[in-house]
């Protein structure tokens, strides 16, 4: 794995995290940090902006809310990218909604065989905006 930086939070915070694990991920490294680009942060504000600091939770790509009536935000593997989005199945197609109306709604139409998470690359726990 290539690292770039370490982040620390606090061991009781990650403790916490609920796991829903879809699919084989013992060997996957639970959390990784990744920074919303200029178009991925805007997309979902103002829940993220552009640079913020977006805690992934890999152990958790199920389409199981996390909070009862709250939609997950997921990190979604989309055309060689990693994209961040709200998720929703519709016949066998996956919605990935952005937080923004500004910003277009894309699909990923699922194949035979094909389940939501094998797109969905973790639910996003923790969001730090620098201000």
């Amino acid at each position: 794995m290539h690292v770039k930086e370490v982040l620390k939070f606090k061991k009781s915070f990650l403790k916490r995290l609920k796991t829903e694990v879809e699919g084989d991920r013992r060997d996957w490294e639970r959390f990784v940090v990744i920074k919303a680009d200029a178009h991925e942060g805007m997309s979902m504000y103002p829940r993220t902006m552009p640079g913020a600091t977006l805690l992934l939770d890999r152990h958790y790509n199920s389409m199981t809310p996390y909070r009862k009536g709250e939609g997950n935000m997921y990190a979604v593997r989309r055309d060689g990218a990693c994209i961040i989005r709200y998720v929703e199945i519709a016949n066998r197609d996956l919605i990935l909604r952005p937080h923004s109306s500004a910003h277009p709604i894309d699909v990923i139409a699922l194949q035979n065989g094909e389940k939501p998470s094998d797109y969905i690359v973790g639910r996003v726990c923790h969001v730090g905006i620098e201000t």
